[in-house]
Protein backbone atom coordinates (compact mmCIF):
# COMPACT_ATOMS: atom_id res chain seq x y z
CA UNK A 1 0.00 0.00 0.00
CA UNK A 2 2.90 2.82 0.89
CA UNK A 3 4.38 1.72 -2.54
CA UNK A 4 1.84 2.34 -4.24
CA UNK A 5 0.69 5.59 -2.77
CA UNK A 6 4.35 6.99 -3.37
CA UNK A 7 4.61 5.85 -6.71
CA UNK A 8 1.15 7.86 -7.44
CA UNK A 9 3.06 11.07 -5.39
CA UNK A 10 5.29 11.03 -7.83
CA UNK A 11 3.57 10.58 -10.79
CA UNK A 12 1.81 13.33 -9.40
CA UNK A 13 4.66 15.58 -8.77
CA UNK A 14 6.42 15.20 -12.22
CA UNK A 15 3.28 15.88 -14.01
CA UNK A 16 2.96 19.08 -12.25
CA UNK A 17 6.70 20.11 -12.83
CA UNK A 18 6.41 19.09 -16.90
CA UNK A 19 3.14 20.95 -17.15
CA UNK A 20 4.11 23.87 -15.04
CA UNK A 21 6.91 24.55 -18.01
CA UNK A 22 6.08 28.29 -19.23
CA UNK A 23 7.74 30.90 -20.89
CA UNK A 24 7.07 33.30 -17.83
CA UNK A 25 10.51 34.34 -16.16
CA UNK A 26 13.74 36.10 -17.40
CA UNK A 27 15.40 35.08 -20.24
CA UNK A 28 19.13 36.28 -22.04
CA UNK A 29 19.01 37.79 -25.34
CA UNK A 30 21.98 36.92 -27.27
CA UNK A 31 22.74 39.07 -30.46
CA UNK A 32 22.95 37.36 -33.73
CA UNK A 33 26.13 38.81 -34.99
CA UNK A 34 28.31 38.95 -32.00
CA UNK A 35 26.71 35.68 -30.19
CA UNK A 36 27.35 37.95 -27.21
CA UNK A 37 24.32 38.32 -24.60
CA UNK A 38 22.65 41.62 -25.41
CA UNK A 39 19.95 41.92 -22.34
CA UNK A 40 17.84 40.24 -19.95
CA UNK A 41 14.33 40.59 -20.84
CA UNK A 42 11.38 39.63 -18.27
CA UNK A 43 8.33 38.06 -19.57
CA UNK A 44 5.10 38.22 -17.96
CA UNK A 45 1.72 36.85 -18.26
CA UNK A 46 -1.46 39.47 -17.25
CA UNK A 47 -5.29 37.19 -17.89
CA UNK A 48 -3.67 34.82 -20.05
CA UNK A 49 -1.39 37.26 -22.51
CA UNK A 50 2.08 37.14 -22.43
CA UNK A 51 4.67 39.96 -22.31
CA UNK A 52 8.08 40.73 -22.55
CA UNK A 53 9.78 44.02 -20.86
CA UNK A 54 13.53 44.50 -21.40
CA UNK A 55 14.76 44.23 -17.65
CA UNK A 56 18.33 44.89 -18.56
CA UNK A 57 20.62 45.77 -21.04
CA UNK A 58 24.13 44.16 -20.95
CA UNK A 59 26.71 46.62 -21.63
CA UNK A 60 24.64 48.84 -24.15
CA UNK A 61 26.66 51.07 -26.75
CA UNK A 62 25.71 54.44 -24.91
CA UNK A 63 24.20 55.08 -21.75
CA UNK A 64 20.59 54.23 -20.82
CA UNK A 65 19.80 54.17 -24.89
CA UNK A 66 16.42 54.86 -26.16
CA UNK A 67 14.27 54.03 -29.06
CA UNK A 68 14.69 56.27 -31.49
CA UNK A 69 13.40 54.21 -34.22
CA UNK A 70 10.71 52.84 -33.24
CA UNK A 71 7.01 54.48 -34.04
CA UNK A 72 3.88 55.93 -31.70
CA UNK A 73 4.47 55.82 -27.92
CA UNK A 74 7.85 54.12 -27.55
CA UNK A 75 9.26 56.57 -29.99
CA UNK A 76 12.33 58.33 -27.72
CA UNK A 77 11.83 55.96 -24.66
CA UNK A 78 14.58 54.06 -23.06
CA UNK A 79 14.81 50.51 -24.24
CA UNK A 80 14.99 49.39 -20.30
CA UNK A 81 12.22 49.27 -19.35
CA UNK A 82 10.34 49.38 -23.08
CA UNK A 83 7.49 46.20 -23.11
CA UNK A 84 8.86 44.72 -26.74
CA UNK A 85 6.62 41.31 -26.68
CA UNK A 86 2.93 41.92 -26.76
CA UNK A 87 -0.41 40.09 -26.91
CA UNK A 88 1.07 36.30 -27.10
CA UNK A 89 -1.60 33.65 -26.24
CA UNK A 90 -0.93 29.90 -25.54
CA UNK A 91 -1.84 28.03 -28.47
CA UNK A 92 -0.66 24.08 -27.59
CA UNK A 93 2.79 24.37 -27.39
CA UNK A 94 3.54 27.62 -28.51
CA UNK A 95 2.76 31.19 -28.01
CA UNK A 96 1.55 33.07 -30.88
CA UNK A 97 -0.82 36.09 -31.43
CA UNK A 98 1.28 38.41 -30.64
CA UNK A 99 4.17 41.38 -31.46
CA UNK A 100 7.77 41.86 -31.04
CA UNK A 101 9.75 44.97 -31.49
CA UNK A 102 13.06 45.19 -32.60
CA UNK A 103 14.38 48.50 -30.76
CA UNK A 104 17.15 48.66 -33.18
CA UNK A 105 15.07 48.80 -35.84
CA UNK A 106 11.84 49.98 -34.19
CA UNK A 107 10.46 47.41 -36.18
CA UNK A 108 7.34 45.45 -35.15
CA UNK A 109 6.96 41.95 -36.20
CA UNK A 110 4.28 39.30 -35.70
CA UNK A 111 5.79 36.47 -33.06
CA UNK A 112 5.66 33.28 -31.51
CA UNK A 113 7.94 31.42 -28.79
CA UNK A 114 8.32 27.90 -28.28
CA UNK A 115 10.03 26.82 -25.02
CA UNK A 116 12.57 24.24 -25.40
CA UNK A 117 13.83 23.63 -21.89
CA UNK A 118 16.06 25.81 -20.39
CA UNK A 119 16.05 27.79 -23.89
CA UNK A 120 13.02 29.96 -25.74
CA UNK A 121 13.12 29.83 -29.60
CA UNK A 122 11.78 33.25 -30.38
CA UNK A 123 10.40 34.04 -33.85
CA UNK A 124 9.82 37.65 -35.61
CA UNK A 125 8.50 37.48 -39.07
CA UNK A 126 6.57 39.57 -41.72
CA UNK A 127 3.58 37.85 -43.89
CA UNK A 128 3.87 34.22 -43.31
CA UNK A 129 5.91 32.71 -40.96
CA UNK A 130 8.45 31.76 -43.75
CA UNK A 131 9.57 35.30 -44.04
CA UNK A 132 11.26 35.98 -40.54
CA UNK A 133 13.79 34.99 -37.92
CA UNK A 134 14.53 33.30 -35.28
CA UNK A 135 16.72 33.90 -32.00
CA UNK A 136 17.30 31.42 -28.94
CA UNK A 137 17.07 32.97 -25.64
CA UNK A 138 18.59 31.89 -22.31
CA UNK A 139 17.20 31.02 -19.66
CA UNK A 140 18.56 33.71 -16.68
CA UNK A 141 19.38 32.34 -13.24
Amino acid sequence: MKNCFLAMCIFVLTTCTINAQSIVGKWKTIDDSTGKEKSIVEIFEKEGVYFGKVKKLINPSTPNPKCDNCTGDQKGKPIEGMIIIKGLTKKGEEYTGGKITDPQSGKEYKCTITLDGKKLNVRGYVGFSLIGRTQTWLKAE
